[in-house]
């Protein structure tokens, strides 16, 4: 018999049609994730004067999903460890897709506002979940830039979102972009069918065939004899309380300085998704150029994920990260300045790449940080805690809005979180972080890869 640190195998994999398919389901699910965040931001100049409601009641209106994601990310993002996480990944689809859709049916803000908490739970479940599945299964070398580029898929949705919505609202109302977003329901039987399971819950329920399978497909030149015994490294295996895991082994102040960093990040992003269309209109600009604007942001956020991730895998990610929610704020205060739409167009895809972007490559970094055993877990709270200041941003810049102060005042707030953000994560023991040590499962008792004789 001989010992295999799945752990171990994963790391040094080498990238092939396996990863490649795991790639690809993440950013499809991601991209409709994305899409149902983003269709209510882009909608909301609609709802408001279809449902007659003033921008703090529209503010509510764009939490409401928000809270949903709070408890989504905290609750579902460890439901994964007893139910598996492809289950996880497919409940979350069903509420997302079906609850959005709904909402689109919906004809007064307190209906409206039911119906997206409720896609809320599945939009930001699906998110710890997706991030751990792509982490796990992605190679060292490339794994930032892998988990990146997967994230880039937000981005996508959003500009689908835009794109849409530009093309149907004005013509079959602001209904027509919800009910679309039920379409990808019917996924559900093809990801619960091609979506690996987590290695580690394979491990525990001791589920050797699919194991195997899994293995077999990850590391195709491993050869396997009949009688394998798969290990994980002990700072991999869960414990009883995995919560109380997050604040071992030097990673407690670390952990709050996630969870400070997420609010901030998501704050900015919120802030956004949910007023820039409307925050552009105020100043000015057309329907069609103020969500322009909204393709722009989208735009540089992908470009932000992508290159953000590269420069992460060749970096340090800690510095990068600080790096580029620091020029968040900066880019986010360049827009109370007076210039040509041509120039602002730059500079709000700058904002897209440093907000966006930055919190992409955020959810990287947390997803290396911990252990695999509790990797769920510490993005899902890192995610869920962050919500609040999800929930706050539409709410607060709602408030802003309904105060009629000046419109500087809304980018300035936004920014001065980015600030705080990049402050947060200067203060993380990037020293305590998985990513930098690795126990063997067994030590020296590994044997290296066999390859298949030719």
């Amino acid at each position: 018999m001989h010992r295999i640190d799945v752990h171990k195998l994963v790391d040094e994999a080498k990238f092939n049609r396996f990863h490649a398919l795991v790639l690809c389901w993440c950013v499809l699910i991601i991209i409709i994730d994305g899409y149902d965040l983003a269709v209510a931001g882009i909608a909301l100049p609609s709802i408001m004067k279809d449902m007659n409601v003033d921008a703090s009641t529209a503010g509510f209106m764009a939490s409401s999903a928000l809270f949903g994601m709070m408890f989504g990310a905290i609750f579902l993002g460890t439901l994964s460890d007893r139910i598996g996480r492809r289950w996880t990944i497919s409940i979350c689809v069903f509420l997302f897709s079906v609850f959005t859709a709904a909402a689109g049916f919906a004809s007064d803000p307190y209906t409206f506002s039911v119906l997206r908490f409720l896609a809320g739970l599945g939009i930001g479940g699906v998110m710890p979940n997706i991030v751990a599945q792509m982490t796990e299964y992605s190679p060292k070398t490339i794994r930032s830039r892998m988990v990146t580029i997967m994230f880039s898929g937000y981005a996508v949705g959003g500009i689908l979102a835009a794109l849409v919505g530009k093309q149907f609202i004005e013509s079959y109302g602001w209904q027509s972009v919800f009910i679309a977003a039920g379409v990808p329901v019917l996924l559900i039987p093809f990801i619960l069918k091609m979506m690996p399971e987590s290695l580690p819950f394979l491990i525990k329920h001791h589920d050797d065939t699919h194991l195997r399978q899994v293995v077999g497909r990850l590391a195709p030149d491993l050869r396997m004899e009949a009688h394998e015994e798969f290990l994980l490294p002990a700072e991999d295996k869960a414990g009883a309380a995995p919560v109380r895991q997050l604040f071992q082994d030097g990673r407690a102040l670390s952990t709050i300085m996630f969870w400070i960093a997420f609010f901030m990040g998501l704050f900015m992003i919120y802030a956004l998704s949910s007023w820039l269309t409307k925050l552009m209109a105020m100043a000015g600009y057309s329907l069609g150029s103020a969500l322009t604007f909204s393709l722009a942001l989208n735009v540089g956020a992908m470009v932000g994920a992508i290159s953000g991730g590269w420069l992460a895998d060749k970096f340090n990610i800690k510095y990068v990260l600080v790096i580029m929610y620091a020029l968040g704020a900066v880019f986010l205060y360049m827009m109370t300045i007076k210039t040509s739409q041509e120039v602002l167009y730059v500079i709000v895809a700058l904002v897209g790449t440093c907000t966006t972007g930055a919190q992409i490559v955020a959810y990287a970094y947390c997803g290396q940080y911990y252990p695999m055993a509790i990797r769920s877990t510490g993005i899902g709270m890192a995610a869920g805690i962050g919500r609040t200041g999800a929930i706050m941003a539409p709410l607060l810049i709602g408030l802003l809005v309904s105060l009629k102060l000046p419109l500087e005042q809304n980018f300035i707030a936004i920014a001065t979180a980015g600030a705080l953000g990049a402050i947060a994560l200067a203060f993380i023991n990037h020293r305590a972080s998985a990513s930098t040590h690795h126990d063997d499962a067994v030590p020296d008792t590994i044997p290296p890869l066999r390859e298949v004789p030719a």
